[in-house]
Order: C-alpha cells, then sequence, then structure tokens
C-alpha cells in the first residue's frame, strides 16, 4: 500500500470508529434543546452495548440488536425525564446514579456473554462511488450505520433550525413558559425528545459491540468513558448538529492520531498516547468556553485594535451558550 492509501484508510476509520460517537451526541443535543440533560449517557451506551450484542447473538438479527439498543436508551432517557419533568427531581443527580446503574448492569448482565462470538455488521461499498478517487475510500466504503451517521448530522440541523417542530423544540428549551402560553405541550415534548435522544444514544451501543468493536468484553471493552466524551462534545458542539459531529470526528481524529504517532515517539508510553484525546477535548472544550470569562475580555483590552478584533472574532466563532432553561424544571404557574 501507498502512503496515501495508508492514510485514507486511516481517515475512513475515523470516521467509521467516530460514528457512534455522533449518534450519542446528535440524541445528547436534542435532548439539551429540549430542556433536559440526560447524565446518564455514559451507562446508556455501556448498557445498549451489552443488550443489542445479546438480542444479536440471540436472534442473529443485527437490526433485532439495534432495536434493543434504541429501546433500552429510550427506556433510560424516560426516566430521566420522569424523575426531571413529572417529579422536578434534579437532573444531573438522577442522570448520574442511573449512568453508574447501567454500568454495573451491563457488566453483571453481559457475563454469560463475555467473549462470544456474534453477528457484525459487514461493509456496504457504493457502486460506482467507491472508486471516486480520495472521496470513493473516504466515504463510500462504510457499514450501513456509519452513511447513517452521516445522515443524520444534516436531518438534524435541517429538523432543529429549519422546521416549525424544530423551531417549537429550541423554544421548549429557551423559554418554555412563552412556549406554553402560545400552545406548545411543554412537558408532553420534552418527553418525546428525551425519547428520541435517549433513543439516538441507545444506538451507539450496539453499533460498537456489533460494528466498531465486535463482541461484548465487559469491563474490557473500552466503552467506559466515551459517554462522558459525549457529553463534552455536545457542549462544544454548541447544541448544534454539525459542530458537534466535527467535535465527534475531532475525537476519533485525535485517538488515531495516537497510533499512528506511537512508532515515531517510541520514549512515549504508548498508555500516554491512548488517553491524550480525552484531555484534548477538556482543554478544546475549555478554549470553547473561555471568552465568556472576564478576564479574557480584560486581556483582549491590551491587545492592538487589529489583533483585538481578530481573536475577538475568533472567540466570538467558538463560544457557545446553552439554551436558556437547561436543567430547570418547567413551572405552569
Amino acid at each position: 500500500m501507498t502512503n496515501e492509501s495508508i492514510i485514507l484508510a486511516g481517515l475512513a476509520g475515523v470516521l467509521f470508529s467516530a460514528a457512534p460517537i455522533v449518534f450519542a451526541v446528535i440524541g445528547e443535543t436534542i435532548s439539551e434543546r429540549a430542556g433536559v440533560i440526560n447524565l446518564s449517557m455514559n451507562g446508556t451506551i455501556l448498557l445498549s452495548a451489552m443488550g443489542g450484542f445479546a438480542v444479536s447473538l440471540g436472534t442473529g438479527s443485527l437490526m433485532l440488536g439495534f432495536v434493543a439498543g434504541a429501546a433500552i436508551g429510550a427506556l433510560v432517557a424516560l426516566v430521566v425525564a420522569f424523575a426531571s419533568i413529572t417529579l422536578k427531581q434534579s437532573q444531573v443527580a438522577v442522570g448520574f446514579v442511573l449512568t453508574l446503574l447501567c454500568r454495573d448492569l451491563s457488566y453483571f448482565l453481559g457475563n454469560p456473554i463475555m467473549g462470544a462470538t456474534g453477528p457484525r455488521l459487514p461493509q456496504l461499498v457504493v457502486p460506482g462511488l467507491a472508486q471516486v478517487p480520495i472521496l470513493g475510500p473516504l466515504f463510500f466504503q462504510q457499514d450501513i450505520m456509519t452513511y447513517l451517521s452521516f445522515a443524520i448530522v444534516i436531518l438534524a440541523w435541517i429538523f432543529i433550525f429549519k422546521t416549525n417542530a424544530g423551531l417549537e423544540l429550541r423554544g421548549i428549551g429557551e423559554k418554555p413558559a412563552a412556549s406554553y402560553v402560545r400552545g406548545s405541550k411543554v412537558e408532553g415534548l420534552r418527553y418525546l425528545y428525551v425519547a428520541v435522544g435517549g433513543a439516538l444514544a441507545g444506538i451507539a451501543g450496539p453499533m460498537y459491540s456489533l460494528s466498531v468493536k465486535a463482541g461484548w468484553k465487559g469491563t474490557i471493552s473500552g466503552l467506559d468513558g466515551i459517554g462522558w466524551i459525549a457529553l463534552a462534545i455536545t457542549i462544544f458542539g454548541g447544541w448544534n448538529p454539525i459542530r458537534a459531529a466535527l467535535g465527534a470526528w475531532l475525537f476519533a481524529f485525535l485517538q488515531w492520531l495516537g497510533l499512528v504517532l506511537q512508532p515515531s515517539l517510541p520514549g512515549i508510553p504508548s498508555q500516554v498516547l491512548q488517553v491524550a484525546p480525552f484531555p484534548l477535548m477538556i482543554l478544546t472544550l475549555l478554549l470553547v468556553n473561555v471568552g465568556n470569562a472576564e478576564w479574557v475580555e480584560r486581556s483582549l483590552a491590551r491587545l492592538p485594535e487589529k489583533a483585538r478584533k481578530r481573536a475577538a472574532k475568533l472567540l466570538r466563532s467558538m463560544r457557545a451558550t446553552p439554551p436558556a432553561a437547561l436543567g430547570t424544571p418547567f413551572e405552569k404557574d
């Protein structure tokens, strides 16, 4: 293989490995746009990965495995919704407890199938387009779920920003009282969108166990922590599907880069390069929100006018503002 083909194969792998994160991030973006933080994301991905693999292993059906993952994600999300919307409990507290519960359940219930060989999602080459130079190997030699990850980014963006239903979704997350006055069923819609967001996050689980990291290997599956990264990327993405997808691809690219650089940096322990994407994403997240700090404004004021304008423009483009009612229970009275 030439260097060019190796690089293209690596970048295609980045899109492939980022696909589950894209689903999880889009799901969380929809949920938070509705005003509800689903902090159970990490546990949801683990439990749905185990559950989806178990169902697929038992039935021989990949489709039923993904359906099971979506159902698990939706059910966990509905627990968060019930506790926060109906019972008015802390979304953060309930979500955190659920993520721990789901994680431990996945390890306990998944013991009997650990290490089993099950079905795996096949590659689906698009005839004609797969032979297009550069674009073909990158985008048209993937599996069906990776193709869907591209589509869901575009569809979610169109839905949120270009449709009346999307406008209503943003309304119940920004100003639920005003939306209620205009006739929106705020609580019912929040239930709906939290369930949809949870289902999308649930699909991310079997995308790992039936494709990216085929099989279920319990604590060594390497999935623990992915949900927290998805939550961070949601913030990085500014609750915008396209920007969030870019964050998911960036994280996967950093993971791939760590593998590529490992032979060239023998003096650095391999574990350092493997975990490097996690602190790098945290640093990126800090840079996204640093523009809101007062000390940044004071620092910018000391710069020459031309440099200050450029820096201010860059910070404004990166700045992310959460939905105004995010995490706040809606009271009709």
